[in-house]
């Protein structure tokens, strides 16, 4: 019953975002408004506070990166190996870093905050946003560079192909809101009264808007194109890699907490930024969408079982 009470509020707001669209009590594109509130306001603003203000546990980041990455490692080299059975009589590998990127780059911003906070309370930041801060620019990179090797362009430096990611990352609010959580929890001055319940005000708008906003963005994808390749994403990545993620916390002695926090994220559904990727290069852009769309749904019935395993590791 507690696992349904964390869940099913969670996808209800999804539901409702994607029914506002569908009924045409909004327009499709009225996920552009709330998503830039959403990610650039509120998310901050409740990142940035529980930063400053919570406690959290001692938790050493390398053993937190090595077990998320480790299984997202894992993972992407699986599916690169599934890429080539699936697609054994294409000879083109770039088909195989889209579908590794589909397979491993999870929605832990617009589900995967939201999710873990409900799951496992504030004290969660901490932990969440390790993870945040390295997560789309390493992932991005890995991805531009494995594409440029396969298609063995090398048309421009290394510089030419990491600065694009850190001046993206440098105007980031939801970096710029931790990285300066971070800043100011060192400060040591906490925040004035006032101060905190603005935060707060805008802090409590970040989680309701994150996921009415994804309902309504699913709105825009389907379930087409090759349904193996879309099954073989979303089994990856709902199951494979909190899988491989569950024994890297148990490897690493990684405290309940930072473990919960790494296996719920490596839980996470497809996200867009997968799509995005897809389309920059155009591969396999309907597969990654049914990925994003099926993902999505399927982890309504997954997370449930992920939530559980997660309380058994406390």
């Amino acid at each position: 019953m507690a696992t349904v009470l964390i869940v099913a509020p969670v996808f209800a707001l999804i539901a409702a975002g994607y029914a506002s669209v569908l009924f045409r009590f909004v327009s499709e594109t009225a996920h552009k408004g709330i998503s830039e509130f959403a990610f650039s306001i509120a998310i901050p603003a409740l990142l940035f506070r529980t930063i400053v203000v919570s406690e959290f546990p001692d938790v050493s980041p390398w053993r937190m990166w090595g077990a998320y990455y480790g299984a997202l490692a894992i993972t992407w080299t699986l599916a690169l190996a599934v890429s080539a059975l699936l697609r054994a009589r294409r000879e083109d590998r770039e088909d195989g870093v889209v579908f590794a990127i589909g397979s491993v780059y999870g929605n832990i911003v617009m589900l995967g905050i939201p999710l873990t906070l409900s799951a496992l309370g504030s004290q969660a930041a901490g932990p969440l946003a390790l993870i945040l801060s390295i997560n789309t620019p390493l992932l991005w990179l890995c991805g531009t560079l494995q594409m440029e090797l396969v298609d063995r362009k090398q048309t421009g430096s290394a510089l030419s192909i990491v600065g694009p990611v850190i001046a993206d990352l440098a105007k980031n609010p939801i970096m710029l809101a931790i990285g300066f959580g971070v800043i100011w929890r060192f400060t040591g001055l906490g925040l004035n009264a006032v101060v905190d319940s603005t935060i707060g005000l805008l802090a409590q708008a970040g989680s309701p808007a994150a996921l009415i906003a994804l309902g309504i963005n699913l709105f825009r994808f389907e379930v087409k194109g090759e349904k193996l390749t879309v099954v073989a994403m979303c089994a990856l990545k709902l199951m494979a890699m909190p899988a491989i993620a569950f024994a890297f916390a148990k490897l690493m002695d990684l405290p309940p907490l930072a473990a919960g926090v790494v296996v719920l994220l490596s839980a996470m559904p497809t996200g867009a930024n997968a799509y995005i990727f897809a389309v920059q290069y155009q591969r396999l852009v309907n597969p990654v969408s049914g990925a994003v769309a099926l993902g999505t749904l399927l982890a309504a019935a997954t997370l449930p079982v992920i939530v559980l395993a997660v309380a058994g590791l406390s």
